[in-house]
């Protein structure tokens, strides 16, 4: 017999509720799924199964979703009947196993665990999750699902590489696990699902005892770069990335690795997304008319280039700003860190943005820089100067290959290209003004660099951060074995259908 509060729970999948947009971490405006029946906010994985089961009697669509780290309309279908199970306070972390002297161990977490909770977590256990990790307000499972990775070519770098097993909730209701196994493709499906087999209630990762690391950067000429050995500058180190600022044609080439714990006592703390009030408002008026100035746009950059090239640090014990390179502390805080506690994130301050990312060959990195450039270029020639208008300029990162059916670094696929030495990927935030009809300075820019890219490279999408036309024409380039495999997959566990979404209908798995 269900308890009064499964009954509640499910009268909530079935009632009739007026749709509504469900938004992506940038709020009001910015939806993730662009009208929703009803979004439980379940508290257990025993809830969650209900929703899927009393979902799947109905057909009803269903979506998880952690802290909606999407920027477009990708993460639903456009069925308004769809309920939404947010798995934040699905958090519980444990079982740890790390014994004295090991080289790893592992630790259960459940769907909502963030990556800045399990980091907290793990260091006060005297142990870390290595370079495995993304961003401080993404949950674990969400990174998994979406093939979330760190920058690196020397260790892995994909989330899913700390994954043992998978503790997924399918299409009929039912947990099922799935332990990692290279030659099963109900794993390799699993290991970047994109939702679409099921909800990740649960998920065993693997740990490793706590270290420090050193973070450098330098400064690079865009010359340096673009005709320099850009793997020899990633490839020697645990993570490392650059920073592009294209008006001033320089580049930022930041890198971290292990230090001996001994080494210093600096506890230095990554700010990332937080700004001060008054550094948001000078930001949002020089950006704002940016919208119809490059000359605010190239002022933008110069000013954001120069913050940029002192340490986004802090000490942690004692919140005093870290000056000089390099900066030294713990795992965590040093490779991702978070928020300061005395600001906001930049959505926060009512400051928003799109972005693109694509990942490409690391042995054709040069190639499609020198493209990017060449597209800047011509766009100069008719007297409109592209810009960075992000705090941090345009991120390429690099991710080590890593084997399975959708993600952006498997190797081995029908396209003839190299992946095996990893990828490099182009990653293009933009300010969204909030003026006029909202569109960004030379809007049509973006929309064909990114048609030029797929059509013109060997390249796959990011699946949060692209646009559904982007999504339809890069299709063309992903393995057609792989999508044929992953479809099976999808067909075993999700029968019915119901976790359908608009990627997956792009896709070609509802066909």
């Amino acid at each position: 017999m269900l308890s009064l509060r499964q009954v509640s729970v499910l009268a909530a999948v079935t009632l009739s509720v007026s749709a509504e947009p469900y938004n992506t971490f940038d709020g009001e405006g910015f939806p993730a799924c662009n009208d929703v029946a009803a979004v439980h906010n379940v508290t257990s994985i025993d809830e969650m199964v209900e929703i899927v089961k009393e979902a799947a009697a109905n057909g009803t669509p269903v979506r998880a979703s952690g802290k909606g780290h999407m920027w477009y309309d990708t993460m639903c279908s456009d069925n308004p009947d769809t309920v939404i199970i947010r798995t934040e306070n699905v958090n519980n972390i444990s079982n740890l196993v790390l014994e004295e002297g090991a080289e790893s161990g592992t630790v259960d977490i459940e769907a909502g665990v963030t990556f800045l909770q399990l980091a907290e977590y793990l260091h006060n256990n005297s142990a870390s999750m290595g370079y495995t990790l993304v961003n401080w307000n993404i949950t674990m499972a969400g990174a998994v699902a979406m093939g979330g990775h760190r920058s690196a070519i020397r260790e892995d770098s994909m989330v899913a590489a700390g994954v043992q097993s998978l503790d997924i909730i399918n299409g009929n209701g039912e947990i099922v696990t799935v332990e990692r196994d290279d030659s099963n493709d109900d794993w390799l499906a699993a290991s970047t699902s994109l939702g679409l087999l099921g909800v990740i209630a649960r998920m065993k990762f693997k740990i490793y005892p706590d270290f420090k690391v050193f973070a450098k950067q330098e400064t690079l000429e865009e010359d340096d770069v673009l005709n320099g050995d850009i793997y020899g500058l990633i490839a020697p180190y645990a993570t490392a990335n650059f920073w592009w600022w294209p008006y001033l044609k320089k580049f930022h080439w930041r890198y971290y690795d292990k230090v001996p714990s001994t080494l210093s006592d600096q506890e230095g703390f990554q700010n990332t997304f937080s700004i001060t009030d008054a550094e948001a408002d000078t930001a949002k008026s020089i950006l704002e008319t940016g919208k119809y100035l490059a000359t605010s746009n190239m002022l933008f950059e110069t000013i954001a280039f120069g913050l940029w090239s002192a340490p986004n640090f802090r000490e942690k014990t004692t919140q005093e700003s870290i000056t000089e390179w390099p900066v030294y502390g713990w795992n965590y805080d040093v490779l991702i860190g978070g928020l300061y506690p005395d600001q906001k994130p930049e959505w926060e301050h009512d400051m928003h943005g799109k972005t693109l990312e694509l990942a490409f060959p690391v042995t054709r990195a040069n190639d499609m820089l020198k493209r990017v450039r060449e597209l800047f270029d011509a766009e100069a020639e008719k007297g409109i100067i592209m810009t960075s208008t992000y705090r941090s300029g345009i991120n390429i990162k690099f991710g080590k290959a890593y084997y399975d059916l959708l993600g952006q670094v498997t190797y081995n696929t029908s396209d003839g290209a190299d992946w095996t030495k990893g990828a490099i990927m182009f990653d293009f935030p933009s300010f969204k003004p909030n003026g006029g009809d909202g569109k960004r300075f030379n809007e049509d820019f973006y929309p064909n660099l990114a048609k030029t890219l797929i059509d013109e490279f060997p390249c796959r999408p990011h699946w949060t951060k692209n646009t559904r036309e982007i999504f339809g024409n890069a299709t063309k380039n992903l393995d057609p074995d792989h999508l044929a495999r992953f479809k099976v997959v999808r067909q075993k566990f999700d029968p019915k259908g119901i976790f359908k979404s608009i990627i997956g209908e792009i896709l070609g798995f509802y066909d």
